[in-house]
């Protein structure tokens, strides 16, 4: 693991923060560093550009980090506080100072760990009822979401075959790696084959008004049962990724509850929301969308074992989950 920039070591520091915290956690993904202090979350950009999002300026970053506050508000008002700077003065670094500003960082009120619906999965609290309240919500939020004729044109062929065939070209590198030779093509020959013999079927969604500004990234790590349900971090840095079929963001987290061992919740999640929503159609898009989800999260994960600030004990979990999303999307043919 290479050294961490200088930035993120100071961010490491209480001092830095205007609440003066008792500690600070750090956590990364592939796209930011996420830091944690008693009651808040602070979330920083790394200046990169993977093809997907581009972080590379200072600019950029201010915009998306503002995108993310008011996209998140629609599921989570309360969370996202706004966007703060990280300014320095003479030597020092600080959250929300006056001076200079180095970077900005999305600010969040720090939400329960222990209510998370991943951390509840893995140790058996997660009931009928809690997924049906989810199912809910997300037909309510769905009903909501935004939809035009722009945003249907996400659901033409076109820009379904751009997604599917983005995701091969990007995990072409790792075969042999996460994935074997043999689940690529399989899955690939798949996917190619049911859009191209379901045509009129994604054509009727888009007539339908099934194609929506969504959340983007419905899994379960994404998902907090406090007083209200919390549906945070959703996609901001690609409006492509976020505007698709509600069958698509059903099918993420079924597949994601899926992977967890709970079939049975995956299965009545998806037909409470089917019940709310009274969209029976989505049930023969579910197993293409569960097979496309499960192998974004695949190719994600991967993704991680090319960040020289993630450990190599951490890359050696990663590629284990990488594994397990491949296998999950070929189970799903």
């Amino acid at each position: 693991m290479s050294q961490l920039p200088e930035l993120v070591q100071v961010l490491l520091k209480p001092e830095a923060y205007p609440e003066a915290p008792q500690q600070v956690e750090m956590v990364q993904t592939q796209m930011s560093f996420v830091f944690l202090t008693d009651s808040y979350v602070y979330k920083v950009k790394k200046p990169v550009n993977l093809g997907y999002l581009d972080y590379t300026t200072l600019e950029k970053r201010q915009f998306y980090c503002q995108r993310e506050v008011e996209l998140n508000r629609r599921l989570c008002p309360d969370v996202y506080i706004g966007v703060v700077p990280i300014t320095r003065e003479k030597d020092n670094i600080y959250i929300d100072g006056q001076d200079k500003v180095l970077e900005y960082a999305v600010k969040m009120r720090r939400l329960p760990e222990g209510a998370m619906m991943n951390v509840l999965l893995a140790s058996n609290q997660v009931s009928l009822e809690m997924v049906t309240s989810v199912a809910q919500k997300l037909v309510e939020f769905h009903q909501k979401a935004e939809t035009n004729a722009y945003i249907s044109a996400f659901g033409d062929l076109d820009t379904i075959t751009q997604n599917t065939e983005e995701n091969f070209t990007q995990t072409e590198k790792y075969i042999g790696n996460t994935l074997s030779p043999e689940q690529y093509q399989h899955i690939k020959d798949y996917t190619n084959s049911f859009v191209e013999k379901n045509a009129h079927l994604f054509c009727k969604r888009i007539a339908d008004g099934r194609i929506r500004d969504c959340h983007g990234d419905l899994h379960a790590a994404h998902i907090c049962f406090t007083n209200d349900i919390c549906i945070y971090d959703c996609i901001e840095f690609n409006d492509r990724f976020r505007y698709c079929d509600v069958a698509s963001e059903v099918a993420f987290l079924a597949m994601d509850l899926d992977h967890y061992g709970w079939a049975d919740l995956s299965h009545s999640f998806v037909n409470a929301y089917v019940d709310e929503s009274k969209d029976n159609e989505l049930l023969q898009l579910l197993s293409f969308y569960k097979c496309y989800r499960a192998y974004v999260r695949g190719k994600v994960e991967g993704f991680k074992l090319d960040d020289p600030h993630i450990s190599q004990e951490e890359k050696t979990r990663t590629l284990a989950i990488a594994r397990s999303y491949f296998e999950l999307a070929e189970s799903n043919i």
